[in-house]
């Protein structure tokens, strides 16, 4: 599997990394689903410390024990569960940033985290002081470089002007072409990679898209919308191929994604995204029918 560098760190990780969240509780399905990812040349491994109060990482962390040295690592901080774990709160503070590295350390059985990200963000928090934390981490040795999990375009522009993040994590897919018009062409300029997640809008995006069709649409399209663009789609991309390689293709093409970020709760799961990223890429052709027929949305809300 092809490799691409982060950012402006030392770090080259797959185009295809395996996200944990989905993984479960269940410690040997769990093992499975990374053992396969591990097999198939997967090298980066997302979780974050919100993930089932922490059993995620615990999870991740062992399974990835004997291989430490040759995978990216990475987690999130910035949510704190309340002590009833009912919900959560949002702390991009020093003060936790610091805490919550530790216990994430600890967690995931390591001395140092290869990529530490803040996991969302918005415009009236103390920015600097959340770099400020990052930066000090850095140095200390406890993470290898840092970033950011946002689709916020202003907060991205901040956290572009004022720190040395090496990757903004975002959902990006073919239905979901938001990031195209402020955010993807803002970092590619300043060598900041992206990190894609939700590459299959839910499912919309696979081979099962009809069963996968909501009531209420998915971001901008309706119902009706998407019963008449997601056949079209098929007809004249997939078939001769899966759809679930059209969806991640499609993230690849761009030049500032690093890697697609896909969850798995099965190994099957984990060998067809592999399959997918593995596979021919998209033609100029393929591409501009995409963008034709698919809305170029643009961020309203969640500035």
């Amino acid at each position: 599997m092809k490799k691409r560098k982060l950012g402006n760190s030392d770090l080259w990780v797959t185009e295809l990394g395996l996200g944990c969240m989905s993984i479960g509780t269940e410690e040997k399905a769990a093992r499975e689903i990374i053992e396969t990812a591990l097999d198939e040349g997967i090298n980066y491994f997302d979780t974050a410390d919100l993930y089932d109060f922490g059993v995620n990482e615990k999870i991740v962390g062992v399974a990835l024990k004997e291989v430490r040295e040759q995978v990216i690592l990475a987690t999130k901080v910035g949510n704190r569960w309340m002590p009833d774990k009912t919900g959560w709160s949002w702390d991009p503070s020093k003060s936790h940033i610091m805490e919550a590295v530790k216990q994430s350390l600890k967690r995931l059985g390591t001395d140092y985290i290869d990529l530490y990200q803040l996991h969302g963000g918005t415009i009236e928090d103390h920015i600097d002081e959340t770099i400020e934390a990052f930066e000090e981490l850095k140095s200390a040795g406890y993470i290898r470089c840092y970033g950011i999990s946002s689709i916020r375009p202003n907060v991205i522009r901040e956290y572009v002007k004022k720190s040395n993040i090496d990757s903004v994590m975002m959902q990006y897919s073919i239905l979901d072409r938001r990031p195209e018009e402020e955010a993807l062409p803002l970092l590619h300029e300043h060598g900041i990679s992206v990190v894609t997640r939700g590459p299959l809008a839910k499912g919309l995006l696979s081979d099962k898209m009809l069963e996968k069709v909501f009531q209420k649409g998915y971001q901008d399209y309706s119902q009706k919308e998407l019963l008449e663009v997601l056949p079209v789609l098929k007809d004249k991309l997939a078939s001769d191929r899966s759809f679930t390689e059209i969806a991640l293709q499609y993230n690849l093409a761009h030049p500032a994604v690093a890697s697609v970020i896909a969850g798995a709760s099965s190994p099957e799961q984990v060998r067809s995204n592999a399959r997918a990223v593995t596979s021919k890429t998209l033609t100029k052709e393929e591409l501009s029918f995409i963008k034709k027929l698919s809305k170029a949305n643009v961020y309203k809300d969640h500035r």
